[in-house]
C-alpha cells in the first residue's frame, strides 16, 4: 500500500473525531501540560542558554510544543524545522519517511530536537542519527510525552521530557488521532 493509500485508509470524519474525544480520558488537563513545559524550559535554559542552538521542531507533531517552549527561552536561538514520519495518518508506525530536511546547517550546532512524543524511539532515534551525520556538535532531544513501556526500539528517553503517559494511544497538543484533535489543550487516552 502506497503512503497515500494509507493515508486515505486512516481517515475519519470531524464527527468520528469528535465522538473519540467525547469518550477519551483525560490524563493531564491544560494546566498540568502547561507546568511541565515551564519546567522543561527552565532546564533546556540552563543547558543551552550560552551554546547559540538550533531548536529544531518535528513536524506536525511538535509545532505546538516548540510554539509554546521557544516563548520560554529568553536567549539567542534559531529556530528550524523537519519533516520525518513513520505514521502518516495511521494509528501504527511505518517505514521513515522525511518529507522536509532542515534548512540550517547543523555543522558544528548544538541542537535541540523537539517532538510530541516518545514513544517506540525509531523514528526520534533516526532523526537524532541523522543531525549527528550532518556533523552536529551535540544533540539533544526534548518531547512532551514519553511512553510508559518496554518497546524501546530506538532512543529509550528523551534529554528533556515533560510528562510520562500509561502505553494507550494519546492525543492533544501536538499529538493527532488519525489527523484530527492535535488541537485539544490536555492529553487524552482513547478509550479502549
Amino acid at each position: 500500500m502506497s503512503g497515500k493509500e494509507k493515508l486515505l485508509s486512516n481517515r475519519i470524519t470531524p464527527e468520528q473525531a469528535r465522538t473519540a474525544y467525547a469518550q477519551a480520558r483525560c490524563l493531564f488537563n491544560e494546566e498540568q501540560v502547561e507546568n511541565a513545559i515551564v519546567q522543561m524550559a527552565a532546564k533546556i535554559s540552563a543547558r543551552l542558554s550560552e551554546k547559540n542552538p538550533l531548536v529544531i521542531s518535528v513536524m506536525n507533531g511538535g509545532l505546538i510544543l516548540t510554539g509554546k517552549i521557544v516563548t520560554k527561552l529568553d536567549f539567542p536561538l534559531h529556530l528550524d524545522y523537519l519533516h520525518a514520519t513513520r505514521y502518516r495518518g495511521a494509528t501504527h508506525g511505518g517505514e521513515l519517511h522525511w518529507v522536509v530536511k532542515p534548512q540550517h546547517s547543523l555543522r558544528d550546532r548544538h541542537v535541540l530536537i523537539i517532538d510530541d512524543i516518545l514513544d517506540e524511539g525509531v523514528t526520534l532515534n533516526a532523526i537524532l542519527e541523522y543531525c549527528k551525520a550532518e556533523g552536529a556538535r551535540e544533540v539533544l532531544s526534548c518531547v512532551l510525552v514519553e511512553k510508559d513501556h518496554d518497546r524501546k526500539y530506538g532512543t529509550e528517553h528523551a534529554d528533556f521530557a515533560g510528562l510520562v503517559v500509561e502505553d494507550a494511544y494519546v492525543f492533544g497538543y501536538g499529538m493527532d488521532y488519525k489527523g484530527y484533535l492535535r488541537n485539544v489543550a490536555g492529553i487524552f487516552a482513547i478509550a479502549e
